[in-house]
């Protein structure tokens, strides 16, 4: 028992002194990376551009979970399964999550 008490101090020992180099090596770093306004806002304008894109690609995943929901949906109804309300529920659910997400997204970006 005491023996396992003294692995776990050393342990603990070299998991501060890596926390410790990890932490100079990050203070040295950070400043090399020279982070200025200007990367900040080309940054800013690439995400800008690519959310267009993302945007897009969202409203092409809301129709297809909306044809394959309705699709699942209807196949059910016709088989005249019991949980047919449940799947409707969860599909309708889905789509609608699916498009406050793009909705969401765009008030966040203002794009």
């Amino acid at each position: 028992m005491q023996n396992r008490f003294n692995q776990s101090k050393g342990t603990n020992a070299a998991q501060l002194i890596a926390l410790i180099v990890a932490g100079v090596l990050v203070a040295h770093i950070a400043p090399a990376q020279g982070l200025s306004t200007q990367g900040l806002s080309t940054a800013a304008t690439q995400v800008r551009g690519a959310f267009t894109i993302v945007t897009n690609l969202m409203y092409a995943v809301c129709a297809i979970i909306g044809i394959v929901g309705a699709i699942s949906v209807y196949s059910k109804w016709t088989n005249g399964e019991a949980d047919t309300k449940k799947a409707a529920a969860s599909w309708f659910g889905a789509l609608i999550f699916a498009g406050l997400v793009v909705v969401t997204l765009s008030a966040v970006f203002g794009a």
